[in-house]
């Protein structure tokens, strides 16, 4: 499943919150003083990616990735993104977040 993503200027990419149910990622041009995408995933089981990251490109599970998550969770999940980021790192890193639904909002959301 691909993430459908608005168009926009969602270079910048932040985990806002994770309080074990939900797992809020925020995105923007700048993360600064606000931020106008959110992506809720509601009950995560199985992530693997940065606090911080930037560029992501999201594209199809492999096969491994999904027998990855299944080993680790004990079953295949509802919702798996898939996504390649700019980390902060000299290589991009390969993210991967397993959930039980999924909902992106766009607006404005000012940081507190």
């Amino acid at each position: 499943m691909l993430l459908p993503i608005p168009e926009g200027s969602w270079w910048d990419w932040t985990v806002l919150g994770h309080d074990g149910g939900r797992l809020t990622l925020a995105a923007g041009h700048d993360l600064t003083y606000h931020h106008g995408l959110e992506v809720v995933l509601t009950d995560p089981l199985y992530v693997r990616c940065p606090m911080s990251f930037s560029d992501p490109e999201f594209r199809l599970p492999t096969p491994e990735e999904r027998a990855e998550v299944a080993r680790a969770v004990g079953e295949e999940p509802t919702v798996l993104l898939a996504f390649e980021a700019d980390g902060g790192g000299t290589e991009s890193v390969s993210c991967l977040i397993a959930a039980e639904s999924w909902a992106v909002r766009q607006g404005y959301f000012p940081h507190r």
